[in-house]
C-alpha cells in the first residue's frame, strides 16, 4: 500500500492511492470502472498474484481513498495519473487492464505516453470507441436523452442512483448475477466518490471519442466483454474495439451483466491469465 504523488499540470499535486503486491513477477496494472474503487478487483488480485503477476490497483482521483480535487477528470489528466503511476514505480512490461470507464485511460495511455513500458492491453467491458451516439458516430449506444437522465439521477438522490445503477451494473436479461452483500459492497465503493468527480468522469466517460487512440495500438491486446451488458452494450463498445484492434483477442461471456469480473470471476480470470500467458 503506498500513495502516488501526480503532478497534471493542475495547480495541486494529487495523491493517488496505490495497492502493490510488489514481487519480481510481471506487473499487471489494474484500472477501476466508475464509480467504484481500486477495491473492485478483489476477485482479481489474488488470482493474479498467486499466478506470479505484481499486480497494482489504484484508486482513480475523486474516488476511494485518492484525493479529490475540484478538477482535473478529463481523460487527459485521468490518463497523465496513470502514467505518473507507472512512472513513480518504475514499471515496465505491463499489462494494462481497463474495466468500464478505466478503458479509456488504457486507451489514451498510448496516445498520451507511448507503448515503451507496455507489454499489452486489455479492454474489459470497456466503454471506448466512442459512447455517445452523435452523426459521425451512430453506432454509438449511449443517446443524448440517457445521458442527461443518467446525469440527473446522479445530481438527485445519490443513495437511489447508486442503489439502480448496481442493480443494472450486475444484472443481465433483469436478472441479479451477484449475491446481495456484493451488490451492498459495490454501493459502498460508490458512496466513497466526490460529487464534482462522479459528474465530471460521467461526462468524460460519455463523450470521449477513443476511435484516434485505439489506431496507435499496436501491443497485444485482448478485449473482454459480458453478452448482456445493460451499461455498456458489447455492440456498441467491445465489438467494435475488436474490430479496431488488428489482431486483438476476444472473449465474450454469456449471460455476463456489466460487472463481469465480479459475476463471472472465474471465467474472467481464466481469460485473463490465458491472455497473460502468450
Amino acid at each position: 500500500m503506498t500513495d502516488v504523488t501526480t503532478d497534471s499540470g493542475l495547480l495541486h499535486e494529487v495523491k493517488i492511492h496505490v495497492e502493490d503486491t510488489g514481487g519480481d513477477g510481471r506487473p499487471v496494472v489494474l484500472v477501476h470502472g466508475w464509480p467504484l474503487s481500486g477495491a473492485s478487483w478483489k476477485e482479481q488480485v489474488p488470482a493474479l498474484a498467486d499466478a506470479g503477476y505484481r499486480v497494482v490497483t489504484y484508486d482513480r482521483r475523486g474516488f476511494g481513498e485518492s484525493d479529490k480535487p475540484h478538477g482535473g477528470y478529463d481523460y487527459d489528466t485521468l490518463t497523465d495519473d496513470l502514467g505518473s503511476l507507472l512512472e513513480a514505480l518504475d514499471l515496465r512490461d505491463v499489462t494494462l487492464v481497463g474495466f468500464s470507464m478505466g478503458g479509456g485511460e488504457v486507451a489514451r495511455y498510448v496516445t498520451r505516453h507511448g507503448e515503451d513500458r507496455l507489454r499489452s492491453v486489455v479492454f474489459a467491458a470497456a466503454v471506448p470507441p466512442y459512447l455517445l451516439k452523435t452523426d459521425d458516430n451512430p453506432e454509438g449506444p449511449l443517446t443524448e436523452e440517457a445521458s442527461g437522465q443518467m446525469e440527473e439521477g446522479a445530481k438527485g438522490d445519490r443513495d437511489a442512483f447508486f442503489d439502480q445503477f448496481t442493480t443494472d451494473f450486475f444484472s443481465a436479461h433483469g436478472t441479479l448475477k451477484v449475491d446481495e452483500a456484493t451488490r451492498q459492497e459495490a454501493i459502498g465503493l460508490c458512496r466513497q466518490s466526490d460529487q464534482r468527480a462522479l459528474l465530471g468522469c460521467m461526462e468524460a466517460f460519455g463523450t470521449t471519442d477513443f476511435r484516434d487512440d485505439l489506431a496507435a495500438i499496436t501491443v497485444p491486446a485482448l478485449v473482454i466483454h459480458g453478452d448482456a451488458d445493460a451499461i455498456v452494450p458489447f455492440e456498441g463498445s467491445g465489438q467494435r474495439t475488436h474490430a479496431a484492434l488488428r489482431g486483438s483477442e476476444l472473449v465474450v461471456l454469456a449471460d455476463g451483466p456489466h460487472g463481469i469480473n465480479a459475476s463471472h470471476p472465474a471465467e474472467f480470470n481464466a481469460a485473463l491469465l490465458d491472455f497473460l500467458q502468450k
